[in-house]
């Protein structure tokens, strides 16, 4: 996201394309093909042994993984499409000398084109596995000598070659199965079948598949009686888009085809005789309705359907047709009950005599637009309601209540069970709960209950409950709105947020305790750090060791990680932003369930070794680390960093973090995941939201299936109460733990709406009212625009394009390019303006010759000058070309490289959690013959590059120490060893072993020699200037509001490039910041300087600029080094930089300030 997967965002193409089925099936019914032989855990032990110095766990049963025991989505990764190769066995197969049995699958598709798909197979009685990219390819039957060709579409073949189970080749594994097939084209998926074989099946064997048939034929079907489109009742092809109006994936004469709604109260509903029978219920005591639908002429364009269309544009788009509930059915307001049955949709002919004839096509149908309709406007409150009169003096109060509540609309029934403790032996009770007209579910109980803990019983329909098409099921669920919870999410605690216990000393009195932080409502004036809880202290030994990795070592005075921050924030850093608190479900909350690995002995190994990620990676799902991007219950903060995961402990103790950051100077973000959650289904303990409310809180594609594409269960905030669920958890985490911004996971997979209804509603807080202030809290996230969201597909979303005049920020990953070069997915060798391209090519690979990359240079630093100019879309500027040009239009027409339309919506920077640190990054690009120092010089000026750009400066936890993670490319869950943070400069993580083989094992044999050469290892010197130069530009760019402009029109004013068009000298940017009436200044904003120069030099060589127009903007001006600069990081290349006549020298690999004073 068997043993827990877990995925972060992108997931090794290569990995996922030996072992996975396609996107887009339903999770419930994965099957995994056969992995790879498992690399064995340390290179030093054999295959099932423990490597040294980890500590064993009790045992537990193992079995081999299938997809398809996984209860939640399994990533499709971020990865481009590929060509499918179509490769039969005998390309492949070596030669045998008794011919084996065999398998043939007979596939037919109404449409013809069966021919243009292929088989992936796998098993234990298989002879040859398939990869994905290369299935079995169609045999076509061939022609009769002299036989007229037909037109008629025909079956056609895939042999199988099988194992005998009674040969020595067969090895039986338990857990996996016999033989599975999916039949695809590309990752469109048309049939699946799962452990088809029997052990005793010795022979050949032959099924007939018809496409959007669900039954598998072991001999020939006859076409005639089967139906011409789909019927398969496992997926949901039809949408009940509103109320009245259903959307029907097929297109409907009403003068051939009758078109019917199955509702079944109980389940049940099946297929018969293969497809020709049409939809009915095995279950005898349901209540089942067949309703007509009646075909809209009007389709799309009447009112109710077309508002329908406008929320979900992709369904109107893809030519669905619009099918109504009669009239009747909406005047007796049957909606409710229909939303609480399973659902289908079938077509059939009509007879000449106007009979139902032969099935057309069936589905089931999703139902989150009708279920918004009728029940999606619920404004009241949900989850714990604890009321107690004003003169409340103790429980046994008469007038005190516990109220709990929750919206689940399609339930059938729900119940209550509370427990009087954390514990399983501590049941106490169950009560039924009352529906309201709303569809929540409710009940009240005394003021003893605060305290208790409990859970949900919710009787529902499920389209993962079991067999082909869902069924009803009983669900133990959570709160979606838990505030707070036993460990390891297991039970609702009932607790009052307001409670006196749980604020630290002075809590209420928000402005007393955040005065001696930054106290700007313009985010331009922030500065961001980006830091995990656990990292910040969980190897640092100035912690008390209760403390380390938690929520409370964040309030220790006098540590040497607090008095780091301290430092920070003393020279202008303003903000901690802090990877997911939330609860998450990737690591064992209890401490005594935590796995370890001896640190002693890792570090006795060699540097290049593989046994300590081996090691690391033997107990990665069950040690205290991961990222946490594996959402559970988004409102309640995660237990493994609490000192007690039971109940309120973590309320207290992350309450006291947020305070204690605000006494070291820091304001708090947190990383909010909102686009997924960990799991989904109706029966593992991690499902929280689908549990509730089966199919509603997540995108479902055109067949009814989750979407994925961020890695596991996208939700769908275009369904409006996941966007209320949003919206409140926002808005709670601001007021009940007073934090001070959001930085959105995915953001692009939100839509933009409710991205704005968040930054209103938080918007309108106030400290009078709310014990806040709004309009200090700061939103961002991740903008990509990609998978089933691009181009505002599913409706408009909350991608950089789209977020232009919002005042909601975006990772600006232009500039990250620009300096480092390439991309997170491509070879992370590949050098960008700062780290050798043209200047130092490190001929690791084809880059092209010097002409090329000196263009790449040219084009690569106008994506750095957009983004030291905020990054603005409309911000103009001389290109290389010698014109005037939009940052849009940056490095070539239609680039988009600029799209802010405000400073404060771009956030700059070049390194984040994801993929290599800065240094790493650096040290992968740089030539063999780089020096250590040059590569440490390099990372302080990239660190400069973002504190001296317009915008919101952003900055990975140890930029500034030079922090390595080994060169690990994915460290979501390489464990305390490789994410280590060392702020006392002893001790540097390059060469800490090789980092983990599931996401870098590809790379190996380049990392392997530089990792092994320990001259590349910074030492504590290096470390203390690259801390102290961190320090030093934080407190230039802090010095002066010129760095920190607000306004597009300002900017554009004020700001001028230097050494730019097609004579310009290569690898220097220039940058001109001006505070002077002659420039056309209307208003003094810097009482120090006049105007500021920034010079970045990324070539080795120190250059002399001598532009004209810069002689003239500096005619009577006089030029002096920015008076901090030099003074807290020594270094002698300052010494060589100097700004007169005009013109400027600026030393290699070097950034340097110069300024005019004020008279």
């Amino acid at each position: 996201s068997g043993p827990r997967w877990l995925w972060r965002h992108f997931a090794s193409p290569a990995f996922l394309r030996d072992i996975m089925a396609p996107v887009g099936v339903r999770p419930s019914v994965w099957a995994r093909a056969p992995a790879p032989a498992p690399a064995q855990r340390a290179s030093s032990h054999t295959s099932g042994s423990v490597p040294p110095g980890v500590a064993r766990a009790a045992p537990q049963t193992g079995h081999s993984i299938h997809l398809q025991h996984l209860p939640y989505r399994v990533p499709s990764s971020r990865r481009r499409k590929r060509a499918v190769a179509i490769a039969s066995f005998d390309d492949t197969a070596p030669a045998v000398t008794e011919p084996k049995p065999k398998l043939t699958v007979h596939y037919y598709r109404h449409a013809g084109d069966a021919a243009t798909f292929g088989l992936h197979v796998w098993g234990t009685r298989v002879a040859h596995a398939t990869s994905w990219d290369a299935p079995v390819g169609a045999a076509v039957p061939e022609l009769t000598p002299g036989a007229a060709v037909s037109t008629e579409p025909t079956f056609v073949s895939f042999e199988v070659p099988l194992l005998d189970p009674s040969s020595d080749a067969f090895v039986a594994k338990t857990g996996d199965p016999s033989l599975s097939f999916i039949v695809h084209r590309g990752d469109e998926q048309c049939a699946k079948v799962e452990n088809f074989l029997g052990d005793a099946d010795h022979g050949d064997r032959a099924v007939w598949i018809v496409a959007g048939n669900p039954a598998v034929f072991s001999e020939p079907p006859d076409l005639s009686k089967l139906p011409t489109g789909e019927t398969d009742l496992g997926k949901a092809r039809a949408i009940w888009v509103s109320e009245g109006c259903f959307a029907l994936p097929f297109s409907v004469d009403p003068s051939k085809v009758f078109v019917e709604l199955v509702a079944s109260s109980d389940g049940g509903l099946v297929i018969t005789d293969n497809g020709a029978g049409g939809v009915v219920c095995e279950n005898g005591g349901s209540d089942v309705r067949y309703i007509p639908l009646e075909i809209d002429s009007a389709n799309w364009s009447s009112p109710d359907a077309g508002e329908a269309g406008d929320k979900y544009p992709h369904v109107r788009a893809a030519g669905y047709a619009i099918a109504r509930l009669p009239a009747a059915y909406l005047e007796q307001n049957y909606a409710p009950w229909l939303l609480k049955c399973q659902l289908a949709v079938q077509a059939k002919d009509v007879t000449p005599d106007g009979r139902h004839g032969r099935l057309r096509e069936a589905t089931s149908v999703q139902t989150h637009g009708a279920v918004d309709d009728v029940f999606g406007g619920y404004a009241g409150p949900l989850g714990v309601e604890i009321k107690k009169p004003k003169n409340f003096g103790g429980f046994g109060d008469a007038e005190s209540s516990v109220t709990i509540r929750l919206w689940a609309p399609t339930a059938r029934d729900v119940s209550l069970r509370v427990f009087r403790g954390p514990d399983w032996g501590d049941h106490e009770f169950e009560v039924p709960m009352n529906e309201t007209a709303d569809g929540v579910w409710v009940v009240e109980g005394p003021a003893e209950w605060e305290g208790k803990y409990y859970q949900y019983v919710v009787d529902v329909f499920h389209p993962w409950g079991g067999g082909a098409a869902g069924s009803f099921v009983q669900s133990v669920a959570s709160d979606p709105y838990a505030r707070s919870l036993s460990a390891d999410g297991q039970r609702v605690h009932i607790c009052d947020l307001g409670n006196q216990n749980l604020k630290p000393a002075g809590w209420d009195d928000t402005a007393r305790w955040k005065k001696t932080t930054n106290q700007s409502s313009e985010p331009t004036d922030y500065a961001i750090y980006e830091l995990h809880v656990r990292d910040f202290s969980a190897m640092d030994e100035s912690t008390p060791s209760d403390l380390r990795g938690k929520y409370l070592a964040f309030a220790e005075q006098g540590t040497v990680p607090t008095e780091h921050l301290k430092a920070l924030a003393k020279s202008g850093l303003t903000h901690v932003h802090l990877l997911p608190s939330y609860d998450f479900g990737s690591v064992p909350e209890r401490s005594e369930h935590q796995k370890t690995v001896d640190h002693a002995w890792l570090s006795s190994l060699p540097s290049n070794s593989p046994d300590q990620q081996a090691a690391v990676a033997s107990i990665a799902n069950d040690d205290a680390f991961n990222w946490g991007y594996d959402p559970v219950h988004y409102g309640v903060p995660e237990g493994s960093y609490a000192t007690n995961p039971d109940g309120d402990a973590r309320v207290l103790e992350f309450r006291t973090m947020v305070q204690g950051l605000a006494g070291l100077g820091l304001r708090t973000i947190v990383d909010v995941v909102y686009n997924h959650t960990l799991s989904a289904g109706p029966t593992d303990r991690n499902s929280v939201l689908d549990k509730v409310v089966p199919g509603y809180y997540h995108r479902r594609n055109f067949d009814g299936h989750y979407e994925n594409s961020t890695c596991c269960n996208n939700t769908a905030s275009e369904n409006l109460m996941m966007e209320r669920l949003i919206v409140d958890d926002l808005v709670h985490w601001a007021v009940s733990y007073k934090v001070d911004g959001f930085r959105f996971d995915l953001m692009g997979h939100l839509m933009l709406r409710t991205v704005v209804k968040a930054r209103d509603a938080i918007k309108s807080l106030t400290v009078k009212r709310n014990g806040v202030d709004g309009s200090k809290i700061y939103l961002y996230g991740e903008g990509w625009d990609y998978a089933e969201v691009s181009g505002g597909r599913v409706g408009t979303n909350a991608s950089q394009l789209n977020l232009g005049g919002t005042g909601i920020g975006s990772f600006n990953d232009r500039l990250r390019e620009g300096v480092m070069g390439g991309s997170p997915f491509g070879d992370p060798r590949v050098q960008g303006v700062m780290t050798g391209l043209y200047f130092h090519p490190n001929n690791f690979m084809e880059q092209g010759g010097a002409e090329a990359q000196l263009k790449r240079v040219i084009e690569d630093s106008e994506k750095v000058i957009a983004a030291m100019a905020g990054n603005l879309r409309e911000f103009e500027f001389t290109n290389k070309d010698g014109y005037p040009t939009p940052s849009r239009d940056a490095c070539w027409v239609g680039s988009n490289v600029g799209y802010a339309a405000q400073p404060r919506e771009t956030v700059n920077y070049v390194s984040a959690h994801d993929n290599e640190t800065l240094f790493d990054g650096i040290m992968l690009r740089s030539a063999v013959d780089v020096p250590l120092d040059v590569r440490c010089r390099i990372n302080r000026l990239a660190v400069a590059t973002v504190a001296f750009s317009q915008g919101v400066p952003f900055f990975h936890a140890g930029d500034e120490i030079l922090r390595s993670k080994s060169l690990d490319r994915d460290s979501y869950n390489s464990g305390d060893w490789f994410n280590r943070l060392d702020y006392t400069g002893n001790s540097h993580n390059f060469g800490c072993g090789l980092p983990g083989r599931e996401k870098n094992g590809d790379r190996y044999g380049f990392i392997g020699d530089l990792l092994g050469d320990l001259t590349m290892k910074p030492d504590r010197s290096m470390i203390q200037k690259s801390t102290q130069h961190f320090k030093e530009v934080l407190e230039i760019r802090n010095s002066t509001p010129l760095f920190r402009l607000v306004d597009a029109a300002d900017v554009q004013r004020r700001i001028t490039f230097y050494n730019t068009g097609p004579s310009q000298t290569p690898g220097v940017i220039v940058m001109g910041i001006s505070d002077d009436a002659v420039d056309g200044v209307t208003k003094q904003i810097c009482g120090k300087f006049n105007r500021l120069l920034v010079c970045l030099n990324v070539s080795p060589h120190e250059v002399t600029i001598t532009d004209p127009n810069l002689a003239t903007d500096l005619a009577t001006a006089e030029m002096i080094p920015h008076p901090t600069q030099g003074t807290m990081c020594l270094d002698d290349y300052l010494l060589g930089a100097k700004c007169t006549g005009g013109g400027v020298v600026v030393p290699g690999h070097t950034a340097c300030v110069f300024v005019e004073p004020r008279a």
